[in-house]
């Protein structure tokens, strides 16, 4: 992952759930929309093949990384399908420790001051503060005041209406999954509505990023 690629479009789309065939017309729907940056989930039936799958089809125009890493056996599997950053729900320390020992872009999971802090701490390079649906953007201007300097993606909760209060607030990206990769509409194949959703995030994201 380009860090500095990804605080340009500091958005980042979560695929959990999704099946082996739809990946591919997934892609290009993502590639089309403008999207630049998407995890899947270890979680995720197939992930590593999905992964794998995702990184030959888009090349160099998507940064695709793995999420749900819980353990190091998962980070190597991530690792070696191709996965270019790695997201947890929680700081996992064992794979935080890895990765920034092997320079790779981390996003551990934290909700408390205390967990932000020891995630940042760790290495992280960003924070995931999960799940912000429930605190809101007022509660990423109470974190950076004493912490200006910690770098907080929004996940969870995020929607186009409420984004630029997140960023206005401290966040330096935000998350988008199931609210856009709807499993009805991917059941239909639906991926006209998946893109028209991904470009109203993406519409929304401030001037000033």
């Amino acid at each position: 992952m380009d860090v500095k690629r990804f605080k340009k479009l500091p958005v980042m789309g979560i695929l959990r759930g999704v099946e082996l065939d739809l990946l591919e017309p997934l892609i290009e729907t993502i590639i089309s929309c403008g999207l630049e940056t998407i995890e899947i989930t270890m979680n995720t039936e197939n992930a590593p093949k999905l992964i794998r799958k995702a990184v030959s089809l888009s090349g160099k125009q998507l940064m695709i990384g793995a999420g749900t890493v819980l353990n190091k056996e998962s980070l190597g599997s991530a690792l070696d399908s191709g996965a270019t950053f790695i997201v947890m729900p929680a700081l996992v320390k064992e794979v935080t420790e890895a990765c920034v020992k092997a320079k790779i872009p981390v996003f551990p999971g934290a909700l408390t001051p205390q967990e932000i802090f020891n995630a940042w701490s760790a290495g992280a390079t960003m924070v995931k503060v999960f799940p912000v649906k429930f605190f809101g953007p007022d509660y990423f201007r109470e974190i950076k005041a004493p912490f200006n300097d910690i770098e907080l993606l929004a996940c969870a909760g995020v929607t186009p209406e409420n984004m630029q209060s997140y960023f206005a607030s401290g966040a330096s990206a935000i998350t988008f999954g199931a609210s856009v990769f709807k499993k009805e509409w991917l059941t239909k194949r639906d991926f006209a509505n998946i893109g028209e959703s991904i470009k109203r995030y993406l519409r929304a994201l401030p001037e000033k990023q």
